[in-house]
């Protein structure tokens, strides 16, 4: 592990600038051009700069952001979502921004080894299993006997209830819960809690919600297939969460036998070739899930592994499917394995009979976790998603080898990155994604703590609107987190509008302004006051982290 060095970073770097005009902006999307600039005018949406009281904290001469306030900002913004006056203070008391982002480790798997704080109008999405598969069912049934009676009294086609009669849709659950819109309810509980988890630190630690989002993401399943829709908040707080500062294997293995895993990825229906099926017809492997394990999951793309490979473990696989009746929703169907003989990479597994066929699946995933090429693809995405999108190889070395001789303790790694001094080079800058965007505005504004949960209604539009709607990448590599993928100016029009909305009646959040440039303040002071609070959200500083 390196040793502490002293933190050398310079300015938070600025978006690029259009170039400056000396024309007043109009109102709306003139002012959010304007605002990428050199944001130096002397008139601003019309308004003279005379004409306006300064706010307090502009009322010195703006300074330069210190290292060590520079140093701050990165630490709440990356390890966490952004800063409140009460993570400042603990930075403050820790002996340095590095000495806290380390604390967060041990905060963070202690709080995952614990059932999360969710309001109690939320909890449905994380019933028991066997609850959620009986409520889905009865669904499903209810939908169809809508729609047969509204054809037997219409003489029509059948009606698909109305899913803006529910009140659930701004995300209001305290009324009864409708049985025919019970995933949707449980898909806006979902996204309630994700919002609330990333954007209230004394709800939950900042780390665990950042690992949470980095494994929900390695680890995709779409809330949009049908089957899948009742378990995702489950599988994100039960699979996901519940090992996110644990060993790998162990998340990989929680990912692997839960019920949202195990129908995304179609595994519930890979049986071994041959076995019996409805109507005397044959079933037989579906290799969806083996692919996906080894090349985004565990392997990478060229971690060594061939078509022949991925073939052999989904044989090894047969027989993992759903248990509905079960607390942990899996079960092994002996007489669906596969019991010849088979071989992963070079591992050779000879048969089993039926009580020994599930261990195979468990020593085939315990093999690829353990494997180099796992090693140096988690330790990559960990270093984009924390560091750099393009992080120096010898970062990502140290990484790989903590892993490797850890057997994949997550702590551990993370030990290693926030100690290391690529960490805080002030070269290796990250913009944010819109989710991101959206947890550090709910930070910053304190938004998700509304009764009325209008802050996380807002924030879940942009996310839809964005290009990052909460659960819902269609595909098993996840969203990507790089600003190749998220810097655009619609993109920035869209953070504009929101951050707008959501500070709308709000005075600016003060505490902000120590980690703006000189020339982002002066700017912001000579706005309408009632603009002050959503400019400082859009201010170029604010889009990086």
């Amino acid at each position: 592990m390196p040793a502490q060095a002293p933190l050398e970073l310079t300015a938070i770097a600025q978006l690029p600038a259009p170039a400056t005009s000396t024309t007043t902006p109009a109102v709306g999307v003139s002012r959010r051009h304007w605002l990428w600039s050199a944001a130096s005018l002397p008139l601003v949406g019309g308004i003279h700069a005379l004409t306006l009281s300064r706010p307090s904290w502009a009322q010195s001469e703006p300074a330069q952001p210190t290292a060590a306030q520079l140093g701050t900002w990165r630490v709440v913004s990356r390890v966490g979502y952004g800063p409140t006056p009460d993570l400042l203070a603990e930075v403050q008391q820790a002996s340095s921004p590095r000495a806290w982002a380390l604390q967060q480790i041990e905060l963070a798997h202690s709080a995952s080894q614990k059932p999360p704080l969710i309001a109690p109008d939320l909890a449905d999405f994380n019933a028991p299993l066997p609850d959620i598969f009986a409520a889905d069912k009865r669904e499903r049934e209810l939908r169809k006997q809508i729609k047969a009676d509204a054809t037997q009294t219409a003489g029509g086609p059948g009606r698909s209830p109305n899913p803006n009669a529910v009140p659930e849709r701004r995300m209001d659950f305290s009324e009864a819960l409708a049985p025919e819109f019970y995933t949707r309810r449980l898909t806006l509980q979902t996204a309630a809690w994700r919002l609330t988890s990333c954007s209230q630190p004394e709800l939950e630690p900042p780390l665990l919600a950042r690992m949470t989002e980095f494994w929900f993401n390695h680890f995709n399943v779409f809330i949009g297939k049908g089957a899948v829709r009742p378990f995702v908040g489950h599988y994100l707080v039960n699979a996901i969460r519940a090992h996110a500062m644990g060993k790998f294997e162990d998340l990989l293995l929680a990912s692997a036998r839960h019920p949202a895993m195990l129908l995304y990825l179609d595994q519930a229906q890979s049986v071994a070739t041959g076995s019996p099926g409805a109507q005397g017809r044959t079933r037989g492997l579906n290799e969806n899930y083996a692919r996906e394990l080894m090349e985004l999951h565990t392997l990478g793309v060229h971690g060594g592994y061939s078509q022949t490979d991925v073939r052999e473990l989904a044989r090894v696989l047969t027989g993992w499917t759903i248990g509905p009746n079960q607390l942990d929703g899996f079960r092994f169907a002996p007489r669906l394995h596969d019991s010849a003989s088979k071989r992963v990479l070079w591992q050779a597994f000879p048969g089993a009979d039926s009580t020994a066929g599930e261990q195979e699946g468990v020593d085939a995933i315990r093999l690829l976790a353990r494997q180099p090429a796992t090693a140096q693809r988690i330790s990559l995405r960990l270093a984009q998603f924390f560091v750099a999108d393009q992080p120096a190889p010898a970062l990502v070395k140290r990484l790989s080898q903590s892993f490797l001789r850890s057997q994949g303790d997550i702590r551990v790694v993370l030990r290693v990155l926030f100690s290391d001094d690529e960490f805080w080079a002030a070269e290796n800058r990250l913009f944010k994604t819109p989710m991101d965007f959206a947890c550090s505005a709910l930070v910053a504004t304190q938004a998700a703590s509304g009764a009325d949960r209008r802050g996380l209604v807002l924030a879940a539009d942009y996310l839809n609107n964005a290009g990052q709607p909460l659960h819902g990448w269609q595909t098993p590599d996840g969203y990507a987190f790089d600003a190749a993928t998220w810097l655009a100016p619609e993109a920035l029009t869209r953070r504009s509008d929101f951050a707008f909305a959501l500070t709308r009646q709000q005075s600016p959040a003060e505490f902000l302004s120590a980690f703006l440039s000189p020339a982002t303040r002066s700017s912001i002071a000579h706005e309408a006051p009632a603009l002050q609070a959503g400019l400082m959200l859009s201010s170029p500083e604010f889009m990086y982290k």
